[in-house]
């Protein structure tokens, strides 16, 4: 399927709005419009040409066209019929979203006597999109104009002399076909850098569509999501949708997948690469791996059965290669080389084009740092201070100031070293990155779960980490919609109010239905494609009890994998617990005796033994009751006798004992 579009000068007064009437300009857009169908008519459904818009002097045109059709040739026609003299016309072709938009606008100003979707829907085009029609997000771009020259020049660039360069050699062997005669074969890029890889495709279709090998400049790409099952509708869609033209297939995850989610990744391989088998020499497919995938490489392999694949590799340069590699690069940059830089490469190990660019940039910033620009040489000591800089912030103190909880403690510790690091080591080679920062934290009620939670989008914020640091609570009842299509929309306003922040589901498991297919399926997942889609700006914390949350998290493939940290909670310790008690004594500006400790030691001791206790949240009330004891024995004293000492002081006496407790 090729989108075109044309823009053009009217030659005369057609629409001029100074000339004509608003009742006349009405009549001639009715008369387009109903020209325009009768000569959509005598195409017999191949090609659908529509005016989108005639603003005084200047005419928007665009087409869809069928495999096969001319849209040059049919141009002046449509023109004509129509009664329109352009010239300065100029023509491309353009994407789908911008054709969409273009047609949309036609249907507005009544240029065309029929809805848009309805003309989409003639060409099987109203399923695909990125908005709530598509079941498979996707971009797409139109494929440049390069030299054979510099097309070959880059693809030197990328070490990938022994396999890319060959393709080419292939590629530009042959006589260029007037029009494109299918795919003999198709191709898999290998490369563990998504610039390269971006680079390498692009390159690629280039070449093709230079050659003759592709008729449309149009290609979409698509993210093949390990764990999200996708039907077969959607990709037959987005496939008719690239007839003669090329679909970027971009698989991003590893071969350490879970027993579930291989299977689940197997799936959805047999339905893409069954679609893609059917289009196999209207649509060129180009997948794109990790270099060490071979898992998933395989599926693929499986299911392809006699398609011809070409690898296209990424290769590992050694010694004089690497150095010769370094050269290039310098040469760039208007940079001379040294020895310094050639001693960073080791002779036996091989590197790839992203390896030797990191070497080369932590060249060039000391180069810059200490040679060009000496003045700046004292900026290793800000980076230094930095490493010594401790954690900031109340929250961040608070937290540390808590009993037990180490393990939760550990978890935002490294957290912060890692971003911390991120920001030190950039010069250094070290990529930044922002991983998502999902989390599940189980335990029993009182081990303080909401309350880390609460502390956690402090410190993200207070470190930077988060750009408003907001938390967001919600339970089954404010996220699971009443009636039906209530659920999605209500989770989304959450992902959004949470933006910036953390978003904190307790009792997590009560999002599971008895049955399949009820409303806390859709919420679950409704949260998974929210968490991919805003895993760079909202962290999801779910909560709930151990045994239930292993249920929660068996619920939906997608789940688990995006979970980067499962916390658990662990209950307190007797001797924990009594510290606990002082400490939230300590913040109410109260002290406890050491009687006062040993009698909560041993009703706590006592309690720890129950089913429902309530850990934190016991020793808590054990204060509260106790403040109350202790006014009351307080008010029986005479007043004047009463010191300040007396009123900061928690007895043995002010500590309720269970009648269940053990003596």
């Amino acid at each position: 399927m090729l989108f075109f579009k044309a823009e053009g000068v009217t030659v005369g007064e057609f629409f001029s709005e100074d000339k004509i009437s608003r009742r006349e300009r009405g009549g001639r857009v009715r008369t387009v419009a109903i020209k325009s169908s009768d000569f959509n008519r005598t195409l017999k459904g191949k090609t659908f040409f529509f005016v989108s818009d005639i603003d005084d002097d200047i005419v928007d045109i665009g087409a869809i066209c069928s495999k096969g059709q001319d849209f040059q040739k049919h141009l002046p026609e449509f023109l004509k019929k129509i009664g329109l003299e352009l010239r300065d016309t100029r023509t491309e072709e353009t994407t789908f979203d911008h054709l969409r938009h273009l047609l949309n606008h036609s249907e507005h100003e009544d240029f065309i006597d029929e809805d848009a979707d309805d003309v989409l829907e003639r060409f099987q085009l109203s399923k695909i999109g990125n908005g709530y029609r598509s079941e498979v997000a996707f971009g797409e771009n139109i494929i440049d104009d390069a030299k054979k020259e510099d097309i070959y020049n880059d693809a030197i660039r990328f070490l990938a002399k022994e396999s890319f360069v060959p393709e080419l050699d292939r590629i530009y062997a042959g006589k260029k076909l007037p029009k494109a005669q299918g795919h003999p074969v198709h191709y898999m890029i290998q490369t563990d850098s998504d610039e390269t890889r971006k680079e390498m495709y692009k390159i690629l279709l280039r070449a093709l569509y230079a050659n003759g090998r592709l008729q449309s400049r149009r290609y979409c790409f698509v993210d093949f999501r390990p764990g999200e099952r996708v039907s077969r509708d959607a990709y037959d869609n987005l496939y008719h949708s690239c007839i003669s033209g090329t679909i970027v297939v971009r698989y991003n995850a590893n071969d350490d997948r879970e027993d579930d989610h291989a299977s689940a990744d197997r799936d959805t391989v047999e339905v893409l690469c069954d679609v893609m088998k059917q289009y196999n020499n209207q649509v060129l497919t180009v997948f794109c791996f990790p270099r060490e995938c071979t898992k998933t490489k395989q599926f693929f392999y499986e299911n392809l059965a006699d398609i011809g694949i070409i690898e296209l590799a990424e290769e590992f340069a050694y010694g004089d290669r690497a150095k010769d590699y370094l050269k290039m690069v310098a040469k760039d940059n208007n940079i001379r080389t040294d020895k310094k830089l050639f001693a960073m490469v080791e002779e036996d190990k091989g590197y790839l084009a992203p390896d030797l660019q990191r070497i080369f940039d932590k060249w060039y910033n000391k180069k810059l740092r200490y040679g060009v620009y000496p003045q700046y040489s004292e900026s290793a000591a800000v980076k230094r201070a930095v490493i010594k800089e401790k954690t900031k912030g109340s929250a961040y103190d608070e937290l540390m100031e808590m009993i037990g909880i180490g393990k939760a403690k550990h978890v935002i510790k490294n957290a912060l070293a890692f971003y911390k690091a991120q920001k030190v080591f950039a010069d250094k080679g070290m990529k930044k990155d922002k991983p998502a920062m999902h989390m599940v934290f189980t335990g029993n009620p009182g081990t303080a779960k909401t309350t880390v939670a609460r502390l956690f989008a402090g410190i993200m914020k207070e470190n930077g980490l988060l750009s408003r640091g907001q938390i967001i609570e919600v339970g089954r009842g404010d996220i699971v919609g009443k009636y039906v299509g209530w659920t999605a929309p209500t989770i989304q306003n959450k992902f959004r109010e949470a933006k910036g922040g953390v978003l904190f589901i307790d009792e997590a498991y009560s999002l599971v239905d008895d049955r399949d297919g009820l409303y806390g399926d859709e919420a679950i997942n409704t949260i998974v494609q929210e968490m991919e889609n805003h895993r760079e700006d909202v962290i999801v914390i779910f909560a709930g009890y151990p045994d239930k949350m292993e249920g929660f998290l068996n619920k939906n493939p997608g789940l688990r994998s995006r979970i980067a940290f499962h916390v658990p909670f662990d209950d307190y310790e007797t001797d924990e617990l009594c510290d606990i008690a002082r400490l939230i004594a300590k913040k109410k500006g109260l002290r406890l005796t050491d009687d006062a400790c040993e009698r909560i030691t041993r009703v706590c001791a006592s309690a720890r033994a129950e089913r429902d206790f309530g850990n934190g949240r016991f020793v808590r009330n054990i204060i509260e009751k106790a403040k109350m004891a202790q006014a009351v024995r307080l008010l029986e004293k005479d007043y004047d006798l009463i010191t300040e000492e007396d009123v900061a002081t928690i007895c043995a006496e002010d500590i309720e004992i269970p009648e269940n407790a053990t003596s």
